[in-house]
């Protein structure tokens, strides 16, 4: 898998892949805990044997062609800045579908994606809190792209893009879309508040140099 088409600064620069993996979500946590991690990297596979899903569900990806990858992305900001990021994540994705392939998909909040009332996908959004703000995201998607054999218990909860709709989903190309959103969604939510913060930053220089130029002037 190669992600060609990039337009984003960090997310997905630093691209680790795997034919198969655990989960790539516990991938990029033990890269954290061996401070070998850089921001904006994503681990992705083929085959997943214990993704993680929410609520310590599993996600299962057993099938090559799917989607299943997870991001560190750097933060450091108030935890209010990112309210409602796991449903905005949802939204890219849904929005890249209808765009791309006139695939419609439903959210069911915040985080699972449907089509025709049965789950083709989630997002898992996980943080590391200090005080009040969120040092960094580890944000984890499976989407069952050309999936088509599941459990039986399984038959009546969950389906794929292809299953549904018979079309050919470019994954490679899906992911890159959705990456490049991302990052400006992102930059949106924080970029404003380091740009805040810049000329906050910058008035306070200016008051200070104005007293220590006033003082001066005084003497």
């Amino acid at each position: 898998m190669k992600l060609t088409k990039l337009k984003t600064k960090n997310i997905a620069r630093h691209f680790i892949y795997y034919d198969e993996i655990d989960s790539t979500q516990s991938e990029i946590w033990r890269l954290i805990e061996e401070n070998k991690i850089v921001n904006g990297t994503m681990v992705a596979c083929d085959i997943q044997t214990a993704g993680k899903g929410t609520h310590g569900r599993n996600w299962v990806t057993d099938e090559q062609g799917n989607i299943a990858f997870s991001l560190y992305i750097e933060t450091n900001c108030q935890v209010e800045k990112l309210n409602g990021l796991t449903l905005d994540i949802a939204k890219i994705l849904v929005d890249l579908l209808k765009q791309d392939y006139n695939i419609n998909v439903e959210i069911k909040e915040p985080n699972d994606l449907i089509i025709n009332r049965k789950k083709i996908g989630g997002i898992l959004t996980e943080s590391k809190i200090l005080g009040e703000n969120v040092k960094f995201l580890v944000i984890g998607i499976g989407i069952n792209i050309i999936k088509m054999n599941f459990e039986k218990e399984l038959e009546d909860i969950a389906t794929s893009i292809k299953r549904e709709y018979h079309v050919e989903v470019d994954r490679e190309e899906l992911i890159t879309k959705f990456c490049n959103e991302l990052e400006k969604n992102i930059d949106r939510r924080i970029g404003g508040w380091k740009l805040h913060f810049y000329f906050l930053a910058k008035e306070h220089k200016q008051l200070v140099w104005e007293k220590i130029y006033m003082k001066n002037m005084m003497k």
